[in-house]
């Protein structure tokens, strides 16, 4: 028997949160679960599984359950997605590349 993992409580309490706007957002736009399910690419038991906030879902099924039922994820504007999205390329273009532990002091005593 494999042991499940585990998950910060606040990402518990998000995933929860994120679930319950998905489940309202379907709600209002009067849709069956079944629906939501069928219009994300995915069978219904996924649909709850996100509903009810299981971490485990892949974040890209969650993500694309919310965009259908109109959640905004990080911003209220979509157009300004791509303007985070290119701030965050600008940022990380001035970081290294690559992270590299340092190595032991040197001795260079003679």
């Amino acid at each position: 028997m494999t042991k499940g993992r585990t998950y910060s409580r606040y990402t518990l309490e998000a995933s929860a949160l994120l679930g319950k706007q998905i489940r309202l957002g379907r709600k209002r736009r009067n849709w069956s679960e079944t629906e939501l399910a069928e219009r994300a690419g995915i069978v219904r038991a996924t649909v709850q599984k996100i509903e009810k906030g299981d971490p485990s879902c892949a974040v890209g099924l969650v993500f694309e359950a919310a965009a259908l039922v109109g959640v905004r994820l990080f911003d209220p504007e979509a157009d300004s997605l791509s303007g985070l999205l290119a701030r965050a390329d600008d940022t990380l273009s001035l970081l290294p590349k690559a992270a590299r532990m340092k190595k032991g002091d040197v001795d260079d005593d003679f």
